[in-house]
This record gives structure tokens, sequence and C-alpha cells, in this order.
């Protein structure tokens, strides 16, 4: 599009550009520039600066205020040659300058530069909308995989276990036996389900200020009654007295699903397995106040093969039925919570889990 309140410009440029093959559409004045291009979006504009009512500079900013034109190309068309002059005019939007009066030649090489440009530009979104999208199906048919899989492979201890029992109706005690293998195996299929329905929701629970040596008491006190038995959790707390903007309940499951991580990091067969529950304050990059949380076991650490993808749903060292999710669930749950979780290698060996949870602003209940 050339916008120019010379008619004789306008021809000029008409007739350089559409002997390049290109389609050219003229106005004469701002505003018929902005009612034109609402009808056919133009690959770039040529601006006069220099217009009546509406001058190249307004037009200019209302274009790049406008979310369907604001990536449209502007090369003004000005008789400023200041530094100054030149300056305004790139502030205002515009990606080049001419100078009047104007060379047909220059003109056609920057025109076509910026084309080029725009091709690119629209290349590299193209490319950007595939990759996406590669991503997301390999996400989703990862994540289907793993739910047929986990699912499927708990369908038939169920039914495996229910045949048992049918063949043993005689026998109270071996039916009792495959009654609770099959209990424990409809457990973790509702355990799938209720994490799966957790990572899709994208809703932030309700967040109050909440004692840091509280939530880490009620945490591992919540671990130890899910894992059966004490623990040795060691836990440091660097932040007594402080206090997090968090959710408890949130809070409590996250921690315990890393803690179970962090246990199960060791083989079946060590007696002993330390894991230290670390609170301390800190800063992020960006200067606001944190408390850091790190939970560091002396296990096997992250093999490799799985290194570059623990987070993934279903992604897990373990060969037991129905595992995979938890650090998939803990990283979203600590997402909606405000911070991020990241995972590493310890010093010394083994794996380090660490998060950050922001602190109550002033004055907040």
């Amino acid at each position: 599009m050339v916008v120019d309140d010379q008619p004789i410009n306008i021809r000029l440029l008409r007739k350089k550009l559409e002997k390049e093959d290109m389609d050219v559409v003229s106005a004469e004045d701002g505003h018929e520039c902005l009612q034109k291009v609402e009808q056919k979006l133009p690959d770039l504009i040529l601006l006069d600066v220099m217009m009546p009512d509406m001058d190249g500079f307004q037009v200019c900013q209302e274009l790049k205020r406008r979310e369907a034109t604001r990536a449209i190309p502007v090369i003004f068309i000005t008789a400023e040659t200041t530094k100054k002059g030149k300056l305004e005019g790139l502030e205002s939007g515009a990606v080049d300058y001419l100078t009047k009066p104007i060379d047909l030649d220059e003109t056609l090489a920057r025109v076509q530069t910026q084309l080029r440009f725009q091709a690119v530009n629209r290349e590299n979104i193209d490319l950007q909308t595939r990759l996406g999208d590669a991503r997301r199906t390999a996400a989703i048919g990862a994540i289907t995989q793993g739910i047929a899989h986990n699912l499927n492979n708990l369908l038939g201890v169920v039914v495996g276990y229910l045949d048992l029992a049918k063949t043993n109706l005689d026998n109270p005690d071996s039916a009792r036996k495959s009654i609770d293998r099959v209990d424990v195996a409809v457990q973790r299929m509702i355990e799938i389900i209720k994490q799966l329905t957790s990572v899709s929701t994208r809703s932030r629970p309700p967040l109050s200020p909440i004692s840091v040596s509280n939530a880490i008491e009620k945490a591992v006190a919540r671990f130890e009654t899910e894992i059966g038995s004490p623990t040795s959790v060691e836990v440091i707390n660097e932040a007594t007295g402080a206090m997090i903007d968090s959710n408890i309940e949130v809070f409590e499951e996250s921690v315990v699903k890393l803690l179970f991580n962090a246990i199960e990091s060791y083989g079946t067969e060590e007696k002993n397995r330390p894991v230290t529950l670390q609170a301390k304050p800190a800063e992020r990059d960006d200067g606001d106040a944190v408390i850091e949380f790190r939970i560091t076991d002396r296990g096997q650490g992250i093999p490799e093969d799985i290194r570059d993808h623990i987070f993934d749903a279903f992604i897990s060292s373990k060969r037991t039925v129905g595992v995979g999710m938890g650090l998939t669930v803990a990283r979203h749950s600590i997402r909606n919570l405000g911070g991020d979780l990241e995972v590493g290698d310890a010093p010394g060996g083994g794996t380090v889990a660490f998060f950050h949870l922001p602190i109550p602003k002033e004055g907040s209940l």
C-alpha cells in the first residue's frame, strides 16, 4: 500500500512496483489508509509523513495499536533529514524510512528487503506452529499410550485375581487375598484418574499465608502416614517463623510426592534411605523474596534414559504398574502455587528436587 497526498508520487511508485509484479493499493490520506487496511491487509505500507489532517506518525501509531495491523511493516517517506526526525519515525513503529526526493531504485530495494523479511517471518511462524502441533500430538500420544498401558495392565491384574477368587470360593482365605489384590489394583487406577484430572486443571487454588514450619511438619506427617512407617526424613528448617503464600493441601500433596520419589530412588534392598527436606529464605532473579525448598536423597540418581523427559507423564525408572505421574503432578501443582519445580543431580550423588514459593505480600491477611 502506498499512502501519499500527492497523486503524482502514488503514480510513480505504483508504476515502479507493478513492474516487479507487485499488487499496489493506494490511499491519499491517513483515514483512507486505515479504512482500506481493514478491507485487505497489505504486506507492507509506504507511508508519507507530511499529510493534512492526520500525519504519518499518527497513522502508524494507530496501525500499531490495532491487533490485526500491528505486524505490518511501515516505511516512512519523509522530507525530514535530521537525526531527531528519523528517530521519531522509527520510535513510532516504522521499520525504515526514505528521504524525499525519493530514489525509485532505492525504494524498490528497501521494499524487497522488507518483503523478504516478512516471508522469512511467516516461514518461521509456520514452522513454529507445525512444531507446536507436532509436540502436542507427540505429548497426547505419549500420555494416551501411558494411560492405555497402565490401565490395561491394571485391568489384567483385576481380571486375573477375580478369576482366582472365583476358583477359590471354597477357600475363603485364598479368595480374600485375591480380592485384596483386586482392591489394590483398583485403587491404583483411581489414583491415575485423579492425577490426570489434577494435571488437566489450570485453575489456581486459593492461596493464604501459611507457616513454613507448620507446612513442613504436616507434609512429613502425612508422608509417614501414607508410607505406613516412620522414615529417616531429616528436616533442616532455616526459615523458622517465616510464612509462604500457598495452599496447605496442594503443598502437602506436592511435598509428599517428592518425598516418595526420593525414597523410591534407593534400591529395594537398602534399609537406610536418608532424605533431607530443607527450607531457607532466598531471592528470585526478579528480586522478590521467596522460600526455597530442597528435597535431597542419596539414591541411584536420575537414569540417563529418562533425564530429558523426567517431567513427562508416565515416565519412570520403576517397573511397577501405575507409576510415572508423581513429578508431573508435583510440578503442575507447584506452578499453580506461583513457583516452579526443578530436579537435578545432588552433590556427592543422588538427586535433588527444589522449588520456591512466594512469601505473603505486605498487608495481606
